[in-house]
């Protein structure tokens, strides 16, 4: 089979290219750049857990070194402390990573120069797009014009995206939702490790009564400020800039303006888009491709990695069963699944808009409506709820039908799975997480008190030899994990989980009929594709 072509070499382009090396596709990945990332520290990106362990998985590194995992989150109104949120502590909410995206991506950059199946190709503009019944071919212009031949292909080539317009896709929405004045600098604030969000401080003495400005914290003293600018402001000027900066430092810092030191700065302008198909035969849209949005806190590049790691194992699977037929449900789930869960973004963000940003009225009065609209941006800002969670995708052509023997537990059926530490083929404990996008299907047996005993101890006891069976009949490559508890589980429950880490199904006990269905549902086969694999898992029904 031919190599995958990924079109863009930012975050997202990098991250599909290594999730795809890890489960054994090759891919060429074409820079329409010189391959070096300007550094900019004002241009930075908020990684949720899930994200960030995503990126660090695949790229191999920490970015404790050159980002920041926050240690809590603080909300002001005028001078009232409305919110103060810790992370990382026991029991505490996850920290998410604030990181210069050059620095992000320089670690995806490497990891890409170290893996043999993934080819760079740099000042390599694509020009145009044939398919045909095998593949396509795709030709790039420049110093490096050729022909590309490829399986499939996926545009991660930012908002003008030459891939969407060769596919003539629409690309409907709203521009300039929001726009902010940015700066980095280096200096030293009352609250270090913590970002804070300041809605109508006291010391603004123009402006909109709504005006608000954002901190967060970076690796190595480096801050980075964000002002939301009112609509059809003017231009926002070098002296305008620096009398932002020292009225806000100046107004967290007791009256005085603490010493700084201006690295970078900027203006970001948010525009909310969705792509009206994100694929087109073998070839398909992910990241800002497919999809702007930003407003509230919120932040896209988590949504284009999560477009990279659900594609891919799908690409995955499609690439190594190139000699037979791959299902259409399992390549279209693809836009099924990741348009709906961008598309419900966007829709959170656009019925909260004007209650945000309406300038005031009647709701500006009604009693606690300060602390529901510091909740709205709070879920923005950190990723909760309808405008920042993590898609789940229970309505998916892959998700099956409830089970008779189905159990309820803390992860609902199509969202991600907790992470919690497992036992591995090879005896080891490892995080859940760290088994995710290597290709095959997980089934996490949940069996309290196997921790302190050897595998080769309990391999062969319970109810193991009946799921290894059970196992070994799905009709997808599975992995056998065992964990000493899940969030709400009950001892004995069989997890099924995809590779991209989203569960399928929970059921009680080794039932290998119902989950032969379940994996088969989840690879998109509307029928068994053939007899033997359900008879065995049958017989393995029968015998116990």
């Amino acid at each position: 089979m031919d190599p995958v072509i990924v079109v863009g070499a930012g975050p997202v382009g990098l991250t599909l290219s290594l999730a795809l090396a890890r489960q054994g596709v090759p891919s060429v990945v074409l820079d329409e750049g010189p391959g070096k990332d300007e550094p900019r520290p004002a241009r930075t990106v908020v990684l949720r857990e899930d994200t960030a362990a995503l990126a660090e998985r695949l790229s191999g590194t920490s970015f404790d070194a050159v980002g920041s995992r926050w240690t809590g989150w603080r909300s002001l109104r005028r001078k009232q402390e409305m919110r103060v949120l810790t992370f990382g502590e026991d029991d505490a909410l996850p920290a998410p990573l604030h990181i210069a995206q050059h620095d992000l991506t320089g670690a995806l950059r490497a990891a890409v120069a170290g893996e043999r199946l993934v080819k760079l190709s740099t000042d390599s503009r694509l020009d145009s797009i044939e398919e045909d019944r095998n593949g396509l071919t795709a030709h790039t212009r420049g110093p490096k014009g050729t022909y590309w031949r490829g399986s499939y292909l996926v545009g991660c080539d930012g908002p003008r995206s030459t891939v969407r317009k060769l596919l003539d896709i629409r690309f409907p929405g709203r521009t300039a939702v929001e726009r902010h004045a940015v700066a980095a600098l280096r200096t030293e604030l009352p609250w270090p490790g913590q970002a804070l969000l300041h809605r109508n401080p006291p010391w603004r003495t123009s402006g909109p009564s709504g005006a608000e400005v954002v901190g967060r914290p970076l690796a190595d003293g480096v801050w980075r400020l964000d002002w939301l600018l009112p609509p059809r402001s003017d231009l926002v000027t070098p002296d305008v800039l620096v009398t932002r900066i020292r009225e806000t430092l100046a107004g967290w810092c007791g009256g005085s303006t603490p010493p700084y030191e201006l690295l970078d700065t900027g203006v970001h302008t948010v525009h909310h888009r969705l792509a009206r198909r994100w694929r087109v035969g073998r070839a398909f849209l992910a990241g800002d491709s497919a999809h702007l949005l930003g407003a509230l806190g919120t932040q896209g590049l988590d949504e284009g990695l999560r477009d990279a790691d659900n594609l891919a194992w799908k690409l995955a699977l499609a690439w190594h069963d190139g000699r037979r037929p791959t299902p259409d449900a399992l390549l279209d789930s693809y836009q099924t699944e990741r348009r709906a869960a961008v598309a419900g973004r966007l829709r959170a963000a656009d019925q909260a808009l004007p209650i945000l940003r309406g300038g005031g009225g009647l709701r500006s009065y009604v009693p606690g409506s300060a602390r529901g609209h510091d909740a709205l941006l709070t879920d923005g800002h950190l990723g909760y709820g309808p405008l920042g969670a993590p898609g789940a995708y229970a309505d998916s052509p892959l998700a099956p039908p409830r089970a008779e023997s189905q159990v309820d537990v803390g992860t609902a059926p199509g969202a991600p799975a907790a992470d919690v530490r497992v036992t591995a083929p090879d005896g080891s404990f490892v995080s859940l997480r760290d088994r995710f996008g290597l290709g095959p299907l997980l089934v996490v047996l949940v069996a309290p008190g196997t921790g302190v005993w050897d595998r080769k101890h309990w391999m062969s006891a319970g109810l193991m030899p009946r799921l290894a069976a059970a196992v070994s009949a799905l009709p997808h490559e599975a992995e056998l994990l065992v964990a000493e508890s899940y969030p709400d589980a009950p001892a004995h429950t069989v997890l099924l989980i995809r590779p991209d880490g989203h569960l399928v199904t929970a059921l009680s006990g080794v039932r290998p009929a119902e989950l032969y269905e379940a994996a088969r549902t989840a690879l998109g086969d509307p029928e068994p594709a053939v007899e033997e694999p359900a008879r065995a898992a049958s017989e393995v029904s029968g015998a116990s």
